[in-house]
């Protein structure tokens, strides 16, 4: 009699299923013979989930019919996440949904029936496996933790701020079933992947990841300029969805564009990555490339940064020298550059117009990345303010500076300072002197050879109006930049020049100190081919440097072959010296010139005069003192 009673139930129960599910809105989880999902059996499609008396191993009330699963999963885990994964409790929403998902058990074996016979497999990218690390943190330790970037109201109210109130947490968590309906495959009609609302344009993720400014326990939130960045507003269609979401834009796809809520491979921020990977790069430079590389993923194409890291560029992290989202702003022994160290992906807008903002403020494609302040060197400014700061995590007091041979020659300066490669007491307000980019160029003093505008990189064209600061990048800088006329990218992505410089900018070398030089440039070439392209980009070199406006022999010394930097230092000179006050950027390379005897290389500004040796001559101040002009008084800029 219980057998009939049963059958019965089943019978009763299939025929409900069969009326509930007449729209097919189970979608392909109905694994009836007449479903759609690519796994079939005999069964009624609501009963290899459900069975109407005695579920077993169930606690939820769901009546469950097929085998749950016992394994113990690999949770996600990052530095920046704030609460706790553990395992999913047995019996709960998320094992639910597990006991097929992570493809331990086989699909249709259930605890009333057995193993139903079923036909098909499923899709490879719905089989989690047991290690969900590249999966969206759920069935996390209770009670939630709040945190910078998560609404107020899920650690307060248990509530999420979905306006339609169907993002819910499930016992106060985190639950597949917070964002996945089982019932419902299409209530998203584009992406339809069971979730419980249209998630184009981030709507889903903004139901709990908060893009207001909140600070907590002293963390800004890294969310807080999303609404108006590129990745939220960008109208650029998608030509390759499964690779980058499912919606037709890069502001639908919104946060799908670079995250995977399941299967990343990246593990950590659940980033993307292009399809093939890319061999030796870090995860978070593959994430960008997907769409930054020139190619045909988005429409209309965006600058190609990818072509770019083929040249000279900033070291890439390899093995050891990994990048991680919560690292220190200072980056100390750790050298690395990915796109992430200088772009925050959730604030980085278009750069439209190059006119604004003045330097030394960072510019929109920067806008959120984090800096040092010059002051210190330590301050963490977040967000950074001006450019420099942003450079300063790497090129200021950071421990573990490298000069690599592929950045090119690297002058020794007389008065090197005690970090030749750190730039604030190179470049700040107490300088000796500097170029203008932590501090505004004298007024005080004239500046002969300086240009009203910069020369874009035909050498002719007027660029940017020259102001009193000047940007980073005004010298390091992609060498087809479009800011300056060319067509590719602009910033310190790859150049053709060493040290990433975006012109042509030549080191005189000697075999020894002293002796002559070996690159000789007898004939000078002031055109954007020559050896002086970069400062030529500011600087009048024809009609005042070689006037000799400044200077009485700078006229000879350039017809002799000598480049600007066996004199003149690029960035600036901290405290001088007796021997050097540093003046004018003056501050020789001692790999060139060599002591005048037992005197030290010094320059004497009172006369305008040198003591030192020099393509095989001695100079002496006092014996051969050069009257000039312009050399006047101590923090002048060349």
């Amino acid at each position: 009699m219980k057998r009939v009673v049963l059958i019965f139930a089943l019978l009763l129960l299939g025929s409900m299923c069969r009326a509930q599910v007449s729209a097919d809105v189970l979608g392909s989880h109905n694994l009836s013979f007449s479903g759609t999902s690519p796994v079939k059996g005999g069964l009624d499609p609501c009963l290899y989930c459900h069975v109407p008396h005695s579920g077993v191993q169930n606690t939820n009330g769901a009546l469950w019919s097929q085998t749950l699963s016992t394994q113990v999963y690999k949770t996600y885990g990052s530095t920046t996440l704030h609460n706790t994964t553990q395992q999913p409790m047995l019996g709960g929403d998320s094992s639910l949904c597990l006991s097929c998902h992570d493809g331990t058990v086989a699909v249709g074996q259930t605890q009333p029936y057995g193993q139903i016979q079923m036909s098909g497999s499923m899709y490879p990218a719905d089989k989690f496996g047991t290690d969900l690390q590249g999966s969206h943190p759920f069935s996390l330790k209770t009670p939630l933790v709040d945190a910078p970037d998560l609404v107020q109201s899920l650690t307060t109210s248990h509530t999420t701020a979905d306006p339609l109130q169907v993002v819910k947490l499930i016992n106060n968590d985190v639950e597949c079933t917070s964002c996945h309906s089982p019932h419902a495959q299409m209530i998203d009609q584009v992406s339809k992947n069971f979730l419980v609302r249209d998630s184009s344009s981030g709507q889903l993720c903004l139901s709990c990841h908060e893009v207001n400014p909140r600070t907590v326990n002293g963390q800004s939130n890294p969310l807080a300029q999303w609404s108006g960045s590129i990745h939220a507003t960008a109208g650029n269609a998608i030509a390759n969805a499964p690779m980058l979401g499912s919606y037709s834009t890069v502001a639908q796809n919104a946060c799908l564009s670079c995250h995977m809520p399941h299967n990343s491979a990246a593990g950590p921020r659940l980033l993307r990555g292009p399809q093939p990977p890319i061999a030796n790069m870090d995860s978070s430079t593959q994430n960008c490339m997907t769409c930054h590389n020139g190619g045909s993923n988005i429409s209309p194409a965006i600058p190609n940064i990818y072509a770019e890291l083929s040249k000279i560029t900033h070291p890439a992290p390899s093995g050891i020298n990994t990048h991680d989202a919560g690292e220190a702003a200072l980056v100390n022994n750790n050298r690395h550059a990915t796109c992430v160290d200088c772009h925050s992906p959730h604030a980085s807008m278009q750069e439209s117009s190059f006119a604004t903002p003045l330097p030394p403020a960072i510019r929109p494609a920067q806008a959120g990345a984090i800096g040092i302040s010059a002051t210190d060197g330590t301050t963490v400014v977040n967000p950074a303010v001006n450019q420099y700061e942003n450079c300063l995590r790497c090129h200021g007091n950071s421990t573990g500076k490298q000069t690599q041979v592929i950045f090119g020659y690297l002058p020794m300066r007389a008065i090197p300072g005690s970090d030749a490669l750190n730039l604030i007491p190179q470049m700040t307000a107490t300088a000796a002197s500097s170029h203008p980019v932590m501090h505004d160029r004298s007024s005080a003093l004239s500046q002969p050879s300086l240009l009203p505008n910069m020369l874009n990189l035909d050498g002719t064209t007027k660029g940017r109006v020259m102001g009193v600061r000047i940007y980073c990048t005004d010298c390091h800088n992609a060498d087809d930049n479009r800011e300056f006329g060319g067509t590719g990218p602009n910033g310190p992505h790859g150049s053709k020049w060493t040290h990433l410089l975006e012109r042509r900018y030549e080191f005189s070398q000697a075999p020894l100190p002293g002796q002559a030089i070996t690159n000789l440039f007898p004939t000078p070439d002031f055109s954007v081919n020559g050896p002086y392209a970069l400062c030529a980009k500011c600087h009048d070199l024809q009609n005042q440097v070689v006037a000799n406006t400044s200077w009485s022999l700078h006229s000879s010394h350039i017809n002799d072959g000598f480049s600007c930097s066996v004199c003149h230092t690029a960035h600036g000179m901290g405290a001088g010296t007796a021997n050097a006050t540093g003046e004018r950027l003056v501050n020789f390379d001692v790999n060139v010139v060599a002591p005048n005897g037992t005197q030290p290389v010094s320059y004497d500004r009172s006369t305008n005069s040198c003591s030192l040796t020099c393509h095989n001559h001695t100079h002496n101040s006092a014996a051969a003192a050069v009257k000039g002009v312009g050399m006047r008084g101590p923090g002048s800029q060349r």
